[in-house]
């Protein structure tokens, strides 16, 4: 299978951004405040046994496989990558799952489902990088059932505004289109008609973040993503190149977390 894999990686490095595609590769997503982050988001959007949950932008499969294995949910994972639906489906088979959580390619501006269908739609880092935020937090509340939740976890201006070199790195290197402030986020959950919104803002930093990846994804996947990124690094000069283009200058790593942070956005319908 790594071999196949190991066939398109010229093809990976000159998409533009590579970001999530290779990540796919890696089996390694991520997103501010890490698991801890996740159980809060379950939390709020009262996430428990029997409910029917959309994991939009599901990446590889890491929070709707703990849905539906610590919380016995039922799960539907759907992301814009093919590369990474595999993943899910992999990491699904492995922890025993496959009867509860399903992945399948998909928009977040248009998505695949009848109306009011969802008991709860979550996003994990998923919004700063769609074109039309309105309309995809639009299609969230079409599939949920009146009464149902939408969460979110994004990226958050907790400074503003932010330097302009560092706006256009997220966009050039990352893909961000956008990251909003705090207000931004409820104000779009509050323009798509959802009440009883909540919103906590949390900075955090490298080492957190560092911390926060590897108890997300545990050790083993942990590891197992970096011999891949190793890998690659040793076997494709055009990874490489990637890699030194894309390491940020000293001014905006210097400037990075003192600016963004994340934030956790709830709304009912």
């Amino acid at each position: 299978m790594e071999s196949k894999k190991q066939v398109s990686l010229e093809e990976i490095s000159k998409l533009e951004p590579p970001y999530f595609e290779l990540q796919a590769y890696w089996g390694i997503t991520k997103h501010y405040g890490g698991l801890k982050a996740t159980r809060e988001l379950i939390e709020l959007c009262h996430i428990n046994k029997g409910k029917y949950v959309l994991d939009v932008g599901c990446g590889v499969g890491v929070t709707s496989c703990c849905l539906a294995k610590r919380y016995g949910c039922r799960v539907v994972g759907v992301d814009l990558s093919e590369r990474m639906i595999d993943r899910s489906n992999e990491r699904a088979k492995r922890e025993g799952v496959e009867d509860r959580a399903e992945f399948r390619v998909a928009d977040a501006q248009n998505l695949s489902f009848e109306d009011i269908l969802f008991d709860v739609v979550i996003c994990e880092s998923v919004n700063a990088f769609v074109e039309d935020k309105q309309r995809a937090v639009s299609e969230y509340v079409r599939v949920t059932k009146p009464g149902g939740y939408i969460g979110l976890n994004e990226c958050t201006w907790i400074k503003a505004p932010p330097p302009t070199e560092l706006v256009e790195y997220l966009s050039r290197i990352v893909g961000v289109k956008e990251i909003l402030t705090s207000d931004g986020w409820q104000e779009l959950l509050g323009g798509s008609g959802l009440r009883e919104t909540v919103a906590r803002i949390y900075k955090t930093n490298a080492l957190g973040q560092f911390i926060n990846r590897i108890r997300q994804l545990g050790l083993k996947d942990y590891l197992r993503g970096w011999h891949r990124f190793l890998s690659l690094y040793i076997a494709s000069p055009s990874f490489r190149r990637f890699i030194k283009e894309g390491w940020p200058p000293k001014n905006i790593s210097k400037s990075f977390f003192g600016y963004l942070g994340y934030g956790i956005y709830v709304g009912r319908k």
